[in-house]
């Protein structure tokens, strides 16, 4: 992954690097990371998901939410999903959709607290 390179810099602790760079994510795991913060660059995928933070939403509840027409919302919410970011479930004849996990929500109430902790 990484090239190996001899370094003059007497910083360099060549086992400590190595060890440190033994424990990094393969590259599949880095690829799917880099897709997940790639998607929630996006204001509207990012404000669904704190939508759905608070409350399980179908598209129809994020159309009045957000403004957007269904079709907007169903192409934010498809990419979201195939980041498993977002789970559906049907409810009678609504699909509805909800943070995925957790992590997913870890993830957003950590970037939420950090930018309001910068913001001071």
């Amino acid at each position: 992954m990484f090239m190996q390179l001899d370094a003059p810099c007497e910083r360099v602790n060549k086992d400590a690097i190595d060890a440190i760079v033994s424990h990094l994510p393969n590259e599949d795991a880095i690829l799917r990371i880099s897709n997940i913060f790639h998607a929630l660059r996006s204001e509207p995928r990012l404000t669904i998901m704190y939508l759905l933070l608070e409350k399980d939403m179908c598209v129809c509840e994020l159309e009045r939410a957000l403004g957007m027409t269904q079709s907007a919302i169903s192409h934010n919410l498809r990419t979201l999903r195939q980041l498993d970011l977002v789970r559906v479930r049907k409810d009678g004849r609504f699909a509805v959709y909800s943070v995925a996990d957790e992590h997913v929500r870890a993830l957003l109430e950590l970037s939420r607290s950090h930018v309001m902790g910068c913001a001071q």
